[in-house]
């Protein structure tokens, strides 16, 4: 005889419930996964036209990024406010919300389709953003969308359905379904009181499987068949985690103090003249395009992939240029994400940090760079470490990769107390209430 406690586990199963919330949620992760995959295609079509643009001549860049520019900040006034920045911080306010006001204005669907558009036109402007933030704002709406449809609408419901979207858009934007699940569980949650449970698992796993199918198996940076040798090549793991660990804590710190306008002298520009402050973003941009090359421009992926499987250093100025680009890219405020920019300075940093080790192999120590500046920026040090080996299916590396991003993450607390998109949350939450009462009647 069955006890009563399987009983109700096996009435809770069959149930026509627990079906139509299992349907919605895999259901749901097709279409994120769909949805990813089509903009990646227009991003990388918009990349490529931008640089058809620069084959004519590098001088354009100086015409066409500051344009750009300027017309993403004029149209992300108003109601598309909300598509700013990678999305990131948004997914995480909602998710830690309550109220139903932040999910209309930064899960509608105006404002998810928009955030893809924008993020393709920053692309074809030449800036130096990533669409995996955009992908996890553009797969919790979808699921939020799918959700309310459904009839889920209380907090707990909309938080699953939340955390379902934005972790089967990382699976899908970088074919890493393990990712997908530790960033959901790390980053957007921020607590494990969230019950991660199997329904939610498989969605990410479609999600993973529908990429897989359409892109094919493949590494997002190509296969690095490398190892580590215990010894003198670990100091490495010191110098990558320390270095990419501070440089990561203050890009974040900046970005951060941006968010509450700080400095006041700069920032009080672009509270008078947004579009004008953008296009004077989209001119420094241009100008270390054309100072430093191309890699400047875009998510940086052909350069750290060509860095990764390079035999040798290249001793360049790669790491500290595309740094300065994500810098000016991210604080003119247009739409566009931080991971895969992120993960093309921690390659060019990592590729200046071999020259120092030069018992480890090259790209063992570019790998661990990449690692170590992501856990740096984001202060996610589980996440970094999957993305990075799931990315370039590499398993030799896991625990110098581990004791990297743990050691980035430590030094990375000393400079930015605040992980980036806790703080940048925090700022949307506190910006939203203040809006609240201005216009609520005295």
């Amino acid at each position: 005889m069955l006890s009563e406690g399987a009983k109700r586990r096996i009435g809770s199963f069959l149930s026509g419930e627990a079906w139509k919330r299992r349907f919605a949620l895999w259901g749901g992760a097709l279409a994120v996964a769909f949805a990813a995959i089509a903009f990646a295609k227009l991003g990388d079509a918009a990349s490529h036209l931008f640089a058809s643009a620069l084959t004519f001549s590098p001088y354009w860049a100086l015409a066409i990024t500051p344009a750009v520019f300027a017309l993403l900040a004029w149209l992300t006034r108003g109601g598309l406010k909300g598509t700013r920045g990678s999305g990131i911080p948004q997914v995480i306010a909602v998710v830690q919300s309550r109220d139903h006001a932040p999910r209309n204005s930064w899960l509608s669907f105006k404002v998810v389709a928009s955030k893809l558009l924008l993020t393709v036109a920053a692309l074809a402007g030449g800036a130096s953003v990533g669409r995996e933030g955009p992908t996890v704002h553009i797969g919790a709406g979808i699921m939020h969308a799918i959700g309310r449809i459904m009839g889920y609408r209380d907090p707990y419901q909309t938080s699953r359905f939340l955390l379902a979207g934005g972790a089967a858009g990382i699976a899908a934007a970088f074919n890493t379904p393990l990712a997908g699940v530790v960033f959901a569980i790390e980053e957007l949650s921020g607590t494990f009181e969230h019950h991660f449970s199997g329904v939610l698992l498989t969605a990410v796993i479609a999600a993973g499987v529908v990429s897989l199918g359409l892109m094919g198996n493949y590494a997002y940076f190509g296969h690095a068949n490398v190892a580590l040798a215990f010894g003198s090549g670990w100091w490495a793991i010191a110098l990558c985690g320390v270095v990419c660990g501070l440089l990561g804590g203050a890009f974040a710190r900046l970005i951060v103090a941006a968010g509450a306008g700080r400095p006041q002298w700069l920032f009080k520009h672009r509270m008078r003249s947004p579009v004008l402050f953008a296009a004077a973003c989209g001119l420094a941009l241009a100008l270390l395009g054309l100072w430093l090359g191309k890699g400047m421009f875009g998510t940086g992926y052909e350069q750290a992939r060509e860095l990764l499987q390079a035999d040798r250093p290249d001793g360049g100025w790669f790491g500290a240029g595309k740094l300065a680009a994500n810098l000016v890219s991210s604080l003119a405020g247009i739409p566009g994400g931080l991971f895969a920019p992120a993960l093309a300075v921690g390659a060019g940093i990592g590729d200046n940090l071999s020259q120092l080790v030069p018992s480890a192999p090259h790209q063992a120590v570019i790998l661990l760079g990449m690692c170590g500046y992501l856990a740096g920026l984001t202060q996610a040090p589980l996440t970094s470490a999957v993305i990075c080996m799931e990315m370039t299916d590499n398993r030799e590396l896991m625990l110098p990769v581990l004791a990297t991003v743990l050691l980035a993450r430590a030094c990375s607390a000393l400079v930015c107390h605040t992980p980036i998109y806790k703080a940048l949350a925090a700022q949307l939450v506190e910006a939203n209430k203040a809006h609240a009462r201005q216009e609520s009647p005295p």
